[in-house]
């Protein structure tokens, strides 16, 4: 065998190479490389999002080793892109039904005008460096993900702002005013996009010791021993694995169908469970004609299930 072959080859029981990736930079001719795109991942069996916008690229895709090596080489090729760093876990199943490549207006919707990683960012900490940083007494640690996802992991000590979107934390960062009162803000996210644009939305709002974790949980997790970490429960991720754990192996977390919210074994055994139709997070917030409209989608995906068939809806 050789050695390219080797690095190709798959681990027993992990047939699909999953890459993270996100890169700003300024792409004038974003809409023209979305047909490309998406009809190369589509000739080499890679399925998933990516996202393009004039500030750069950002996603997630997942296929056989070779079909993912192809995708980053063509993306690489693009002058805008040569700088392109992506993380890669693996997974036992395909995480996507099919492949999109959209254009957006944000490559991670904020919704503040005019911040520009490229212009000013916080200060990159390696994972290995991580610890101390945060066990500093004089750094506040802010988790910037959503409550979904901050309920199922969340580094020891951090500040959870609630938001339900990322939207939402700009103004959490407007109302606590006693932010200030520490010298340095240390941040996360799953991946590290979501704090380029956090770091330097917090450095423009007047702070100036601002920290982020370079290449996000993902990077942590799989480069800092459990038993030197800080990482409290799993990570969410935005595909059919739901959650990952240290050495970014598969979590035991499903998910609702009905609300996308990430489920616990205890969740699944709740009353108000019902697989596709609702959980103890969802059922309050449904009405009787959602769930049966859920209920009708859940029979149609048991169906195409027993044809052998991927239901889009799932």
């Amino acid at each position: 065998m050789s050695e390219l072959q080797s690095e190709l080859s798959p681990p027993a029981g992990e047939a699909f190479l999953v890459a993270a990736l996100y890169h700003f930079v300024s792409v004038p001719r974003f809409a023209e490389l979305r047909a490309p795109l998406q009809a190369l991942c589509e000739e080499n069996g890679v399925r998933g999002t990516l996202l393009l916008a004039h500030e750069g690229i950002n996603g997630t895709i997942a296929g056989p080793a070779e079909g993912i090596q192809t995708v980053l080489a063509y993306l690489r090729a693009q002058p805008e892109f040569a700088g392109l760093e992506h993380k890669e876990s693996r997974a036992a199943d395909m995480p996507f039904l099919r492949m999109k490549v959209r254009l957006k207006k944000e490559i991670v919707t904020m919704g503040v005008e005019n911040i520009d990683p490229n212009r000013v960012v916080g200060t990159y900490v390696e994972p290995k460096d991580w610890n101390a940083l945060i066990s500093d007494p004089g750094t506040i640690l802010i988790d910037t993900r959503n409550d979904y996802e901050t309920a199922i992991g969340i580094f020891k000590g951090a500040v959870d702002p609630q938001t339900k979107t990322f939207r939402e934390f700009p103004d959490w960062v407007r109302n606590n005013t006693g932010l200030h009162n520490r010298p340095k803000i240390a941040m996360y996210c799953t991946g590290g996009i979501r704090c380029e644009k956090a770091t330097a939305f917090m450095k423009e709002q007047g702070f100036d010791e601002v920290y982020h974790l370079k290449g996000g949980i993902l990077k942590y997790l799989e480069e800092v021993p459990a038993e030197e970490s800080l990482w409290e429960g799993a990570c969410f991720v935005f595909d059919e694995r739901v959650s990952v754990t240290h050495g970014l192996q598969e979590g035991e977390h499903t998910l609702c169908r009905a609300c996308r919210h990430p489920l616990t074994a205890e969740d699944v055994t709740a009353d108000t469970f019902e697989a596709g139709v609702s959980c103890p997070h969802c059922f309050e917030a449904r009405s009787d004609e959602d769930r049966e409209r859920f209920r009708q989608r859940q029979k149609q995906m048991d169906l195409a299930r027993k044809r052998g068939e991927k239901h889009l809806g799932s």
